[in-house]
């Protein structure tokens, strides 16, 4: 039985509720593709935006009306956990009876533990939230105490500690799910981050990058292939300039010299390209590919994207 687990940004998703709606159904057709090809599918999103918009909405509401308290971020991930979640499974479950196809698609609220002493936690990198021009970051940097790095070029945006995922806590649930014919929304946003002490989880502001929990869970459940989903249709080095080159089949090894060579933005290829690697050193028979939502498909038959194998 073949299996996948998909990596979709949350760039992707729209930047209200209402754009989210309208982005997954795009999102649910590229989905249903992948679902009609493979029997076991997992899908894990980003939260980038949306949880920023949340952690920013209600610390805002809260400096407005001393009644409402404040949010942690980790609830805030959790909170979008759950709506990107609901948006995703419907979107998902309407495409999959238009096909006629029935399976039964569940979101699992994923906590994922992550060790106390990452150093991480001395060094936020991970982007969240809106856009902003240097001045703007500035002003809300002195206001509020937050962090904030330029990225990719884009723009000013808070950056919160990234810890590596350890162990997936649900995981016995979603494997469940997947025995039995289903498809699972797991690990969004790059679940939400946990602490085990003495035995006990407990919640930590952070937010985990969602392409190293797909290849966690794509590792625990022996996948076949892990796809990460991108804005652009390949890997490319030397990008964005004359001499740039697409990368369209690659090994560990020679990733790994390209990283070295600091050919790829720590904020946006990056991890996508570091979470292949460990996917693949972990399951060498597997095959990781990265392309964009739009040409899915297309990766998965090798007309298109960047595949990363052993080597």
């Amino acid at each position: 039985m073949k299996s996948i687990v998909v990596a979709l940004g949350g760039n992707a998703l729209g930047n209200s509720p209402k754009e989210q709606l309208e982005a997954v159904k795009g999102s649910s057709k590229s989905i249903a593709d992948i679902i009609e090809t493979y029997d076991k599918v997992a899908v894990v999103h980003g939260n980038g935006p949306q949880v920023g918009v949340i952690n920013l909405a209600l610390s805002l509401a809260a400096k407005e009306d001393s009644t409402i308290p404040e949010f942690p971020l980790v609830e805030c991930v959790a909170m979008s956990q759950g709506y990107i979640g609901y948006h995703l499974q419907q979107a998902i479950e309407n495409e999959l009876a238009s096909r006629n196809i029935d399976k039964k698609v569940a979101t699992v609220v994923t906590q994922v533990e992550v060790d106390p002493k990452d150093p991480a936690f001395e060094n936020p990198t991970k982007p969240i939230g809106n856009f902003y021009t240097e001045e703007e970051a500035n002003e809300i940097a002195k206001k509020d105490g937050y962090t904030f790095k330029e990225d990719a070029g884009r723009g000013f945006r808070r950056v919160v500690a990234s810890p590596k995922p350890q162990r997936i806590v649900e995981l016995d649930t979603v494997t469940n799910h997947l025995d039995n014919d289903g498809v699972v929304v797991t690990g969004g946003g790059g679940g939400i981050p946990v602490l085990n002490e003495n035995g006990e989880l407990k919640g930590v502001d952070a937010v985990i990058d969602k392409d190293f929990v797909a290849s966690r869970i794509s590792s625990d459940i022996g996948a076949d292939t892990l796809l990460i989903l991108t804005a652009v249709d390949s890997v490319y080095i030397n990008f964005g300039k004359e001499n740039q080159e697409e990368l369209r089949e690659i090994t560990v090894s020679e990733a790994k010299k390209h990283i070295e060579d600091k050919q790829f933005h720590a904020g946006s290829m990056l991890p996508k390209v570091e979470a292949c690697i460990k996917f693949i050193e972990e399951n060498p028979e597997g095959t990781a590919i990265i392309t964009s939502l739009e040409k899915a498909a297309y990766a998965l038959s090798g007309e298109v994207g960047t595949k990363i194998i052993n080597g």
